[in-house]
């Protein structure tokens, strides 16, 4: 510790103060500041993948059964209603939307509705309830109990058709 001219002491850099004879006691030191806690970014999965459990055959005769499907907007659920096919058969609506929202399937250069059309009965099955389940975030089925014996089961809640909850 060295003195000034006037006598008071300095301490060195990054040194304790030293207490001075008489001066009371020593302030505890102020408690450190909390660090921030990081933010943590959540990100949204928008494409999920999923496999047909028949394939879908083109032309070729080559079986396309692995693909991604995308999370819809309201744009794909309210497009489709202007579609001149959907206007004379509502149950089109579900094609002209699934060709909307796979975005990829297996080998096929681009998925449009004129795909899914001639897909088998069971995909289709399968994609309309892929939909569902992805758009609602999962939450098709819901927990209940039984009311006689208690036993937990569940119950699926997804609605009939595409676009309709």
């Amino acid at each position: 510790m060295r003195r000034s001219a006037a006598g008071a002491a300095v301490a060195a850099p990054g040194a304790e103060p030293a207490a001075e004879v008489g001066a009371g006691p020593i302030p505890a030191p102020a408690p450190a500041a909390a660090a921030p806690a990081p933010v943590v970014r959540q990100t949204l999965r928008t494409e999920f993948p999923f496999q047909l459990p028949r394939g879908y055959v083109d032309e070729s005769g080559t079986v396309h059964q692995d693909g991604v499907m995308r999370l819809a907007t309201a744009r794909d659920e309210l497009v489709p209603l202007r579609d001149v096919r959907v206007q004379e058969n509502p149950a089109y609506l579900s094609v002209v939307l699934l060709g909307r929202v796979i975005t990829r399937l297996g080998a096929v250069p681009m998925v449009h509705d004129g795909i899914v059309e001639n897909m088998f009965a069971s995909d289709l099955a399968f994609l309309q309830d892929f939909y569902r389940q992805i758009n609602a975030e999962g939450h098709t089925r819901a927990a209940v109990q039984c009311p006689h014996c208690a036993e937990p089961f569940e119950v699926e809640l997804g609605g009939s058709r595409l676009g309709e909850s």
